[in-house]
């Protein structure tokens, strides 16, 4: 059996001043796959996310385990995660409009990375940027190249994010409702990118997101996220198959195209999802 890319045992996350933790309990596995982690707002997600590369600085952070690939991830050093950023694990944020520097041009912040990690010249890295944002599928990656954040629309900003964050071929890829600001079009291509990367290079891609469908037909495996714990975990066809309420209240909010027209359900939350084993 082939070893997983990353393993977490019992990740509990508490902010500063917070009475209860953000997050609980929470242990899963990576392989070279795609895992869908779902859930609410609130529910835990991001948070788990931000914890792996260490970009909790206000919140006590423990687990059991917490392994990528070779290295302990809470054993090491600010210095030595300062490599591991970027470069090994990378992030994709949600909303450019607070990721990008506003005084920086565009391609200077993409490049940025692959100068950080990599001993090239700021030539090879402005090619290496056009490649990318080329990748990404933007027009005219030239003239995009040297604009700043405020001249370009949402749905770019969020490719340039994603160009920004693979520019330097990380082993694991976390991204944080990668597509929400993309159409339809742009949006397909962007994931079969994503897919690609899985499938060709045999990365780990964890895809945070609220949107049900785009998990289940996109991710190998998807967590079920309630309240900072993980409450079910299943494989992103069978779905419909969920045993968990919270998963099954999920899927019966969901709007369907020519589905019945009658009030959506809304979620019963019970106080015991909050402490019963995960499913």
């Amino acid at each position: 059996m082939e070893k997983p890319i990353l393993e977490v045992q019992n990740l509990c996350i508490r902010y500063n001043g917070a009475p209860v933790d953000a997050v609980r309990g929470v242990s899963f596995t990576l392989g070279r796959e795609r895992l869908g982690i779902v859930g609410e707002s609130g529910s835990g997600k991001s948070t788990v996310g931000r914890a792996l590369l260490r970009l909790l600085p206000g919140a006590r952070v423990t687990a059991d385990r917490m392994q990528f690939e070779d290295l302990d991830l809470l054993g090491l050093s600010e210095r030595q995660m300062l490599k591991v950023r970027g470069r090994r694990m990378s992030m994709i944020l949600q909303d450019p409009k607070f990721s990008l520097n506003p005084i920086q041009r565009v391609g200077h912040q993409v490049a940025e990375t692959f100068l950080r990690h990599f001993s090239v010249s700021k030539a090879e890295a402005k090619t290496k940027t056009l490649e990318m944002l080329a990748a990404v599928k933007i027009r005219d990656p030239e003239r995009v190249h040297d604009l700043y954040p405020h001249e370009i629309s949402g749905g770019m900003g969020q490719r340039v994010m994603i160009a920004m964050m693979l520019l330097a071929d990380p082993d694991l890829v976390i991204a944080d409702e990668p597509t929400s600001a993309l159409d339809v079009t742009v949006r397909l291509q962007v994931l079969t990118i994503l897919d690609g990367l899985v499938r060709d290079r045999g990365i780990g891609l964890i895809m945070i997101s609220h949107d049900l469908n785009l998990v289940r037909n996109f991710c190998d495996r998807v967590l079920i996220m309630y309240a900072g714990r993980v409450v079910e975990t299943l494989d992103a066809r069978s779905m419909d198959q969920a045993q968990h309420p919270y998963t099954r209240g999920l899927l019966a909010a969901q709007p369907r195209i020519g589905g019945p027209r009658q009030p959506l359900a809304v979620l019963d939350r019970r106080p015991e999802w909050k402490e019963e084993p995960a499913q």
